[in-house]
């Protein structure tokens, strides 16, 4: 396979994930299995090809279970200062717990209002 059609496979695939994952998003609420479902194909269609899921999407299922989250309902997120700040995703079908650390966001916030602070004075 020539390089050329491999980006254009890759662009596919990518768009077939985007779509699924929409499919898990608009059927979550009435549908449940059939979102489950949507999550269980993107995620073998991503393996297979060796194509990551996009970060928009990755915190939005449980790597467990395959139950698309929809916050209040099937999963609680909450924010915890330590031992590093982090927030919790709690999977309420399976018990799964998730955490992915925040610190990043929090200095880079911090970072901007210094920034914002030193253009004001």
């Amino acid at each position: 396979m020539r390089p050329r059609e491999k980006k254009i496979l890759k662009r596919i695939i990518r768009e077939r994930i985007a779509r699924l994952f929409q499919l898990a998003e608009e059927n979550a609420e009435t549908h449940p299995d059939r979102a489950k479902r949507y999550v269980e194909l993107a995620r073998k269609l991503s393996m297979k090809n060796k194509t990551p899921i996009p970060r928009e999407w990755k915190r939005r299922f449980c790597k467990k279970c395959g139950a698309f989250w929809i916050p209040g309902k099937n999963v609680v997120i909450r924010t915890k200062p330590r031992p590093q700040p982090h927030v919790e995703y709690i999977c309420l079908e399976c018990g799964a717990r998730y955490r992915y650390p925040y610190l990043r966001e929090k200095l880079k916030g911090m970072e901007d209002e210094k920034q914002s602070a030193g253009e004001q004075g």
